[in-house]
């Protein structure tokens, strides 16, 4: 009997050894960065009820068009067009997206890649100003077009209501290319922040899969700090890897509790893949993905673990990490070095998913 356990203890010791590597891989992102820890404290802590639900989306929406810090890093306004459109989604109901069109330049054809972007919010909160002026400057630096998607908000409009008017919208867009002086043989890109990064994976394997994108399929997605799995679905075998929703759940601005409202207002069913594409069962013939990661956050590991899958699904893979700093941390921490790391990034994640997309004929 002896012999055998000594036999085995190396094996079990092996596995033991694994299986803590996997459990521990990121937590050091979790160390505060240095530059924000004497701010962590001033950083609002959000609550969200049925109460302060109006308010909250009111505020929201009044401080994300006033001036704000991209200000100075604006295009000048003859180097872009802006127009609004409401885009008829069925059952009656329209929703709001803005095109950004970049003016044309000597030796251009006026046609460009089109980026399809979708906003964040928890699905609860958010609008298309909440990345515009962003947009507005990848517009013009990258020449591209940009449609800026709203969608209908939870808990009025519980799931699927958001995906089902934003597939409506990017088939409306894939079908309108003109409309938006768009290329799609180009580039045609889907991408969204936080909720927006959730529906912009959950759109990029429902296009893979209907038919009517046969002719427009999409050549990229850009995930920025995405959920991409509803913590009660979370698969056995991955949940030694699924360490930052507890690691997490009391750090600033997005909190577990903060992101179990969210999803209680969503009321998606867990294990549904158009709320958690983690679950789908393949993930072969996705678009090539870029993702940003925030070691501060409770859905860190979910973007680490996604893009794991995706790259053994053979799907192009590029992976952007901000250690030790919170959930959407760039836009009100916007003057530390890891939000100009994550704005320059954002560039540079769209011109990589543009040039690693372009037909190989």
């Amino acid at each position: 009997m002896g012999l055998k356990i000594q036999i085995f203890a190396p094996l079990f010791q092996g596995l033991f050894i694994r299986e803590w590597w996997s459990m521990a891989e990121y937590s050091h992102l979790s160390e505060i960065d240095p530059e924000i820890a004497p701010l962590i404290g001033s950083i609002p802590k959000l609550v969200i009820d049925a109460k302060t639900l109006p308010a909250i989306r009111q505020i929201s929406a009044e401080a994300l068009q006033k001036e704000s810090k991209y200000e100075p890093l604006l295009p000048e306004s003859s180097e872009y067009t802006v127009k609004d459109h409401e885009i008829d989604v069925g059952e009656g109901v329209k929703v709001l997206a803005r095109s950004v069109i970049p003016t044309p330049r000597a030796g251009e054809d006026g046609k460009f890649p089109l980026l399809f972007w979708i906003h964040g919010g928890g699905f609860t909160i958010g609008n298309l100003h909440l990345d515009d002026h962003r947009l507005r400057i990848a517009s013009v630096k990258l020449r591209l077009s940009v449609v800026n998607c709203q969608y209908r908000l939870a808990p009025e409009h519980p799931f699927p209501a958001a995906v089902n008017d934003l597939t409506a919208a990017l088939k409306y867009v894939a079908s309108h290319p003109d409309t938006f002086s768009a290329s799609l043989k180009k580039g045609f890109l889907i991408g969204g922040q936080s909720a927006g990064g959730n529906l912009a994976a959950v759109l990029s394997w429902i296009a893979r899969d209907d038919p009517f994108f046969k002719n427009t399929p999409l050549t990229g997605q850009f995930l920025e700090i995405p959920s991409v799995c509803h913590h009660e679905a979370y698969p056995e075998k991955y949940k030694s890897s699924l360490l930052s929703y507890e690691q997490n759940k009391d750090v600033p601005m997005l909190n577990r509790d903060l992101l179990l409202k969210f999803r209680e207002y969503y009321n998606a069913p867990p294990s549904d893949p158009r709320s958690s594409p983690l679950l789908l069962s393949s993930h072969k013939g996705l678009p090539p993905v870029f993702l940003q990661v925030c070691g501060l956050d409770p859905l860190r590991d979910e973007g680490f673990l996604y893009e794991k899958v995706l790259k053994e699904a053979g799907v192009p893979t590029k992976l952007e990490v901000y250690p030790g700093v919170p959930h959407g941390f760039h836009a009100y921490l916007f003057d530390i070095k890891q939000a100009a790391k994550f704005r320059e990034d954002f560039n540079d994640g769209l011109q990589w998913l543009l040039e690693v997309g372009k037909p190989t004929s």
